[in-house]
Order: structure tokens, then sequence, then C-alpha cells
């Protein structure tokens, strides 16, 4: 696979993932609590290129370590599982309830979005790819490229645009769509993983 295609997978599989996504309701949040998109945009970009680099590593290390059948195999699940995932709708808890910021509108947004975005969907999705393209020169910074891309066409305009984008987006579609992708790429491992069989 092309460094580009590989980036352009990881960025439409982290955005369509991210649409209705904790870490997407959490940057509405921030929007609407802090009102100065600028830093709260450059806090997400940060938060995410730390978290998906750790996280594009961590499957590109595990994949090298664990390279076989069993563990290909449990990647292609993997895409199924988050598949099936992306179908269920996330809520935050209970924002209403979160003290005032004491910090910056950037540091606030930084910390929580890398705490939030840990165990995420989107950051195991990022694992995953991580491990599917760990053969691939630069896979790392490939996939952390990508998955950042999609992270950020997702949480710009939610940051900007703030609640009226939950009523122009039809998170349900979305989903579907996410999770259709999801389960091409699990397919797809199992068809590599049993056609030759």
């Amino acid at each position: 696979m092309t460094p580009a295609a590989i980036v352009l997978t990881s960025l439409a599989v982290v955005a369509l993932a991210e649409i209705g996504d904790r870490t997407m309701l959490l940057a509405i949040l921030l929007s609407l609590r802090f009102r100065r998109p600028l830093p709260v945009i450059l806090g997400i970009l940060v938060a995410t290129i730390a978290n998906h680099l750790v996280a594009a590593w961590a499957g590109a290390s595990i994949a090298g370590l664990l390279d076989g059948f069993w563990f290909r195999l449990a990647v292609a699940i993997g895409f199924l599982a988050m598949a099936a995932w992306t179908l269920i709708p996330d809520k935050m808890d209970d924002p209403d309830k979160a003290e005032p910021a004491r910090r910056g509108a950037f540091v606030t947004t930084l910390v929580a979005f890398f705490l939030v975005e840990i165990g995420d969907k989107t950051q195991i999705a990022t694992i995953a790819l991580g491990a599917r393209y760990e053969a691939v020169p630069h896979a790392i910074e490939l996939v952390a490229t990508g998955t950042t891309l999609g992270m950020m066409i997702v949480n710009a305009p939610a940051v900007l645009f703030g609640e009226r984008i939950t009523r122009i987006v039809p998170l349900a579609w979305v989903r579907v769509g996410a999770a259709l992708v999801l389960a091409g790429l699990g397919v797809a491992g199992l068809v590599a993983l049993f056609g030759g069989r």
C-alpha cells in the first residue's frame, strides 16, 4: 500500500469513527465554555498528535512482536468489533457538573482531550491501523498523520460551529457509514488471512 493510501485510509477511518464520539462532544463543550476557537483547536491538535503517535507506535510494536496468523486474525476481528462499537452513540458524563477551568483554553483542552482520548474508539482504531501497516516504512508517522487529520476534519468544525453542527449532521447515518468502513477493513483482513487457504 502506498504512503498516501495509508494516510487517506487512516484519515477516513478515524474521521468517520469520530463523528458523534465523546471527544467530538468534548470539542463542542469546550467551544461553548471558552468561546475561543483557536486555542481550543490548537489544544485538540497537540493532544491528538501526542496521543496518536503513541497509539500508532504501540500498534506497530505489538504487531512486530506478535506477527503471525493469530495476531492478524485478532486485528481483523478488532476492526469488526470497532464497527459494532461505532453504532453505539457516546454521551458525555454530566458535563454540567464539571469544575470550571482554572487554566486557559489551550491547556485545559490539551489535558482534557488527551485524557478523554485514552481508550476511545479512535485511539483503538489508531492502534489497529498501526498494527495493520507496521511492515510499511514510516507506518507510525503515516498512520498518525492520517488519524490526526481525520480528528481535525471533524473536531475543528465542531469547535467553530458548536452545538449547531449536531443539528446539521445526521449522526445515525454517519455512524452506519463508519461502521461499514471499519467492517470492510475487518473483512479485508479476514479475506487476506483465509483467501489463500
